[in-house]
């Protein structure tokens, strides 16, 4: 029975620390609601004291998330059911932002659907109402907004978003909604929680395509992608890289692999082509080999073959005819060729002719063989050569020879020296046949009449011919006790002749001496030299002068004077007469004046010129004859030149003069034309019985002073 009390006290005391407990929880309870109103997600909260907007936000976004954002009007209708009434009512997260109404948390405008104004408001009292208050509990206008000043104090309405981080598995957008939130998942994503992402599956690969892919989501979904490329010798027909859309489709079907391709080659011309594997296809790492046929070279690669890039390694050769040496130019080859594969290569032909007067040496046709040489060496033309002609004896020999020595068209003249005369043709030519147009002459000398000595006398002829040729002497002299009778010697001229006929001998009544033979002494001529070779004494027998001119000069008569027996030169003594520049024409109005110390516009004159006053010479003033018979320079010219003062002057002075006396008779015929008027005033003829006229007619004093 002791233990039956002590039983009821514990199960008393715990019913007691029970209820205490319940009334806690139960104060505690009530507390909370007194200050908060929450659903299972979205919270919605109040602050206990009154503050401005500003200060309301502040306070919201310090213990919250910010001032309530009203998106419907079940919202509205569940806060003015849930939050307690308040006199000066609660502030929410609307405000007047650049004029529009704009939530502040989303900065979205409000929408006219959105709006919940009470009557006649937003009216902006004083311009200042920027903020908005709603009436929570109110009896006329219970859940409708009213636009306040900012700075009034009311309590901050204030929620918590239910919208977390992880929310929407951060692959959607988390919408808030009453006690809930929901998600709108992003592209490429779906599930209550955007969990899933859509794939788009694998891909069937085409043969020798390869593929590399990247999976940031998950194999062969939302945003993966997958590039390709082929084989070696493959290319890729299609796109390089597809991507995995949002609607769960690739971008394009996966590529396939072609097989590379080269153009297609053909055989050189004169030449063959081998390919392996195919020479249809021409696919990668096809090899193809080239050859030329006999005479011919290829120029560029033996061998080429199909690259990865789908070119040739190397373009195609062709087969190119070898090449021949080219023939040497030549005035005297003439030469025909015929080039079948290009000049001077394999298979040309040559033929070679040469002009009249050569002959050809050598093969007259060549031909180009495949081993790049002519079958035989080049020909030559030579000229066809006469037998050289000797000099003749005793004379000269000059010829022309265009091709060469006495060659075909060379020409020889022939001349004899002095005291020798030309036997045969002057002048040979050489033909084409070889053969010069006659034999060659000779010089033979010229014979004087023989001599012989005169009775009682002796013939001394010093003769190197050992006949009276031209310019041998013979001297005469008689025995003693005789005279010479005539020349004491003679010499056989170029015409046949001696100088003298022979003399004679005969008694010598009166022995005297024998003259000794000299010509008259000459002397250099005027502006010019002499030179001379006296043999016995000056101007002597035999003595020889020689004569030349100054530069400007010209010598007049023989160069060269001998002294002959006779004691006479063989010429008159020349002389040097100065050069002869042309006549200088004299034409109005130029004046000429010249100095002539040779003669008329001879070598050294000198003339000078001026023209009359009022005009300009144009040239040179002065000119002068040269040594070469030409003038210095051109003759001068007169031409009009400005007028001098004087002229200027009379022309001025004599048009004034004009111009004052046709003025003055202008004045004067004005002047007798106006009395002439004045006279004629208060005048009438007299009657017809005037006694100054006969009846009827009336003369110039006819004239009645009185009416």
């Amino acid at each position: 029975m002791a233990s039956c009390p002590k039983a009821i006290w514990n199960w008393r005391f715990q019913r007691v620390v029970f209820r205490t407990v319940q009334l806690l929880c139960f104060s505690v309870l009530i507390f909370e609601l007194m200050n908060q109103k929450e659903v299972s997600a979205w919270t919605y909260h109040y602050s206990n004291k009154s503050y401005s907007w500003n200060y309301s936000r502040a306070f919201c976004q310090k213990y919250y998330t910010d001032l309530v954002a009203i998106q419907n009007k079940n919202e509205i209708a569940y806060l003015n059911e849930t939050i307690p009434y308040y006199s000066s009512y609660y502030w929410i997260g609307i405000r007047k932002i650049n004029n529009k109404w704009t939530w502040v948390g989303t900065k979205k405008t409000l929408t006219q659907e959105a709006e919940n104004w009470a009557d006649n408001e937003p009216n902006n009292k004083k311009n200042n109402q920027d903020c908005v208050e709603i009436y929570i509990k109110s009896p006329s206008a219970p859940g409708k907004w009213n636009d306040e000043p900012c700075w009034k104090k009311k309590r901050a309405l204030c929620y918590r978003a239910s919208c977390q981080d992880m929310s929407c598995s951060k692959q959607g957008e988390c919408i808030e909604t009453i006690g809930n939130y929901t998600c709108s998942c992003y592209p490429g994503f779906y599930g209550p929680e955007c969990e899933h992402v859509r794939e788009c599956g694998e891909f069937d690969l085409p043969q020798h395509v390869h593929m590399n892919c990247s999976h940031p989501l998950g194999n062969f979904s939302f945003n993966s992608r997958c590039s390709f490329h082929c084989t070696e010798g493959y290319i890729l027909n299609g796109p390089r890289e597809l991507e995995c859309l949002a609607s769960g489709i690739w971008t394009n079907s996966p590529p396939q692999c072609i097989a590379i391709a080269c153009e297609p080659l053909e055989s050189p011309v004169h030449g063959s082509m081998a390919c392996s594997p195919s020479s249809r296809a021409f696919q990668y790492n096809t090899n193809c080999s080239f050859h030329c046929a006999e005479g011919f070279t290829l120029r560029g690669a033996d061998t080429v073959r199909c690259a990865d890039s789908g070119q040739w390694t190397a373009p195609a050769p062709v087969c190119q005819a070898l090449q021949c040496q080219n023939l040497p130019t030549s005035n005297k080859v003439r030469v025909n060729c015929s080039h079948p594969f290009g000049d001077f290569r394999y298979q040309s032909t040559c033929s070679f002719t040469c002009d009249e007067g050569s002959f050809l040496v050598g093969a007259s046709v060549l031909q180009c063989l495949d081993t790049g040489n002519w079958d035989a060496p080049f020909p030559e033309c030579q000229a066809v050569t006469c037998a050289p002609l000797p000099n003749p004896q005793n004379g000269e020999k000059t010829c022309v020879q265009p091709l060469g020595g006495s060659s075909y068209k060379s020409t020889c003249w022939f001349t004899c020296h002095e005291g020798f005369s030309l036997s045969g043709p002057e002048r040979l030519d050489c033909t084409s046949s070889g053969h010069w147009t006659g034999s060659p002459p000779t010089c033979e000398a010229i014979k004087c009449p023989e001599l012989s000595a005169p009775k009682q006398g002796s013939l001394d002829c010093p003769d190197m011919h050992g006949e009276f040729i031209v310019g041998s002497i013979c001297h005469f002299s008689c025995n003693k006790g005789l005279k010479l009778e005539g020349s004491n010697h003679v010499e056989c001229t170029a015409s046949g002749r001696w100088t003298a006929p022979p003399p004679v001998c005969k008694v010598d009544t009166a022995s005297a001496p024998v003259p000794v033979v000299q010509c008259p002494p000459l002397i250099a001529p005027m502006q010019g030299t002499m030179s001379c070779q006296h043999h016995l004494r000056n101007f002597g027998l035999n003595t020889t002068c020689h004569f030349g001119c100054k530069a400007g000069f010209t010598l007049m008569g023989d160069s060269a004077l001998r002294c002959r027996p006779s004691r006479q030169w063989t010429a008159v003594a020349p002389t040097c007469r100065a050069v002869k520049c042309s006549k200088l024409p004299i034409t109005e109005p130029i004046v000429m004046n010249c100095s002539n110390p040779w003669g008329n516009f001879s070598y050294g004159s000198i003339c000078s010129f001026h023209c009359p006053e009022g005009q300009l010479l144009s040239g040179s003033e002065r000119i002068a004859c040269q040594e070469n018979g030409q003038w210095s320079t051109t003759m001068p010219t007169c031409q009009a030149g400005p007028l001098t003062i004087q002229e200027t002057l009379t022309y001025v002075g004599g048009a004034a003069a004009c111009t004052t006396g046709l003025v003055t008779g202008s004045i004067l015929l004005a002047l007798l034309r106006r009395r002439c008027r004045q006279k004629d005033d208060g005048k009438s003829p007299l009657n017809p019985q005037s006694h100054l006229g006969t009846y009827g007619v009336f003369t110039n004093a006819a004239f009645d002073p009185s009416p």
